[in-house]
């Protein structure tokens, strides 16, 4: 019995109906071309937006980073489920940069297992970031989140901990920023106002690396007025997908 003599599930039908429709080869095909060439000008149309509305809060967020770093200020980031493969991917650009740029101290707090296990074992979840950043940061220090909520009880807790030791927090949040939006949660916030968590994470990775390089800008490591995680974003970059292709 195929998925179609099945019929689908609400949920799947709506996101993959090239799936459950009747069996037709070609038309599959044809149907995950268009859906996907969709799906990556939504992206890119949104990594636009987000890059275009916040370049100036960017630009601001990335003058306090590079204060703090080039005064001997350390980076720690952290995140849940997916977000905490970004916050690790974060640490690593400011730490392991490409291209030639300085390598920054940056530490990922949900990258520890064995740290993460035991808090949420022998404390709770909500205090495993918390914890941490009060093990570790200091004053001038920077501590970055990622959530695609912003509603996250051990984000927040996170966050207050470094507000109360006088690091520069940084937060980037989806929808409509959840309670990292609320007065006095952090910082700096970049909003990714999308209902989808797969574009809401694209375009959070797109903001990071343009912060990055606008870090070390103002460290003195050169940028284009552009930075390069902003290329294929615009619609004048060459390797946009044509509208009606396929």
């Amino acid at each position: 019995m195929t998925a179609a003599d099945r019929g689908a599930p609400a949920h799947l039908g709506a996101l993959y109906p090239f799936l459950y429709a009747a069996h037709d080869p070609a038309g599959v095909t044809a149907a995950l071309t268009a859906s996907t060439e969709a799906k990556l000008r939504e992206a890119a149309a949104l990594r636009a937006r987000v890059l275009t509305e916040q370049a100036v809060a960017l630009a601001a967020c990335a003058a306090d980073l590079a204060a703090a770093l080039g005064s001997g200020g350390r980076l720690f980031a952290f995140g849940n489920g997916g977000s905490a493969t970004d916050a690790q991917a974060c640490a690593d650009l400011f730490a392991v940069p490409p291209g030639g740029a300085p390598p920054l101290p940056a530490y990922a707090l949900s990258a520890d297992v064995a740290v993460l296990s035991a808090l949420a074992n022998d404390v709770g979840v909500e205090a495993v970031f918390a914890r941490q950043v009060a093990a570790h940061a200091r004053p001038g220090d920077v501590v970055i989140g990622f959530s695609t909520s912003g509603n996250s009880p051990n984000l927040l807790a996170g966050f207050a901990q470094a507000r109360a030791q006088g690091a520069v927090t940084v937060a980037f949040s989806g929808g409509a920023g959840g309670r990292l939006a609320e007065p006095g949660a952090v910082d700096h916030l970049f909003v990714v106002r999308s209902p989808s968590v797969h574009r809401i994470q694209e375009a959070q990775t797109t903001a990071c690396h343009v912060l990055w390089e606008l870090t070390v800008a103002g460290l003195g490591g050169g940028a284009d007025s552009r930075p390069g995680a902003a290329q294929g974003v615009y619609a004048d970059d060459r390797n946009e997908v044509p509208a009606g292709r396929g």
